[in-house]
């Protein structure tokens, strides 16, 4: 393995801790979305779904080192990163198991990076903006993870992880920034709460109080308008049978009404101008 830069270790670190943590956290999100799929998930089901959540955290990370990490470091940064991924890995993993292949780790998680690169990298955006572009490659990471769980074409598994995905987003970045981390503690019992917490909005300079409990996304597929909502995994467990179906109808509502003054003004002459100038 290639040498870990010393003056991005601590970051490598934490970043690492934070991609194992969530990455678990967010397993048992899926599962609780899906109780009874979760039942018939064998052990390498779940393998496969924790290695998907690293696969997009890989890219979020490569994505966003962009803007704090000099451009001649940041090669050298990603591979220390996984440098650092492998080791906590490892560490994770040694008390359930009473033998540990440090090379299988090491290819598995230069498996996980190579496949990262060839499902991610193929879509262009800024992380830091709103796009299509960005929201086709979180979507096609829902569906991957809901194929993962043998429910494919599921919209609130998709939802869910899509939502657990652009969570990471302002963690990698309180990190990156050298900002304080997420509190991590024993090796194999990481505080994913602490992560979600960055997350939301607790890193330095913000307020911390706000959290995303629902979003709605629209997009245009040529002359198609696809209008979807989603709500925070956390915040669908603490509602009652009753209120998630009020909220079901309310929310169908108000994203018809959104869907279509975002189709009259999609198609309108000057929205279609800037999709010829690149702007849309």
């Amino acid at each position: 393995m290639a040498t870990t830069s010393i003056s991005y270790s601590e970051q490598q670190r934490s970043l690492a801790d934070l991609m194992l943590a969530v990455a678990g956290e967010s397993v048992t999100v899926m599962k609780k979305n899906a109780p009874e799929q979760a039942l018939k998930l064998k052990r390498q089901d779940e393998w496969k779904l924790y290695l998907e959540f690293l696969k997009v955290t890989f890219n979020l990370a490569d994505r966003l080192s962009a803007f704090h990490i000099p451009i001649k470091d940041q090669p050298d940064f990603m591979t220390g990163l996984e440098d650092a991924v492998t080791t906590r890995l490892r560490a994770v993993l040694e008390p359930a198991f009473s033998a540990v292949d440090q090379n299988e780790i090491m290819m598995t998680i230069s498996g996980v990076v190579a496949e990262s690169r060839k499902l991610y990298e193929g879509y262009r955006f800024s992380i830091t903006e709103e796009s299509k572009a960005k929201n086709d490659m979180f979507d096609t990471f829902g569906g991957r993870v809901a194929d993962a769980l043998g429910v494919a074409d599921n919209s609130q598994i998709t939802s869910a992880a899509m939502l657990c995905a652009t969570a990471m987003v302002p963690a990698i970045t309180a990190i990156l920034k050298g900002e304080r981390p997420p509190d991590v503690g024993p090796v194999g019992e990481p505080s994913a709460s602490q992560a979600a917490s960055i997350a939301s909005g607790s890193s330095r300079g913000q307020t911390g109080n706000e959290i995303k409990l629902i979003s709605i996304m629209s997009d245009v597929s040529g002359d198609e308008i696809e209008t979807r909502w989603g709500l925070h995994p956390r915040f669908r467990q603490d509602l009652t049978t009753e209120e998630t179906q009020q909220l079901t109808k309310l929310m169908n509502r108000v994203a018809k009404v959104l869907g279509e003054r975002y189709a009259a003004v999609a198609f309108s002459e000057e929205w279609i101008s800037w999709h010829k100038a690149g702007h849309a």
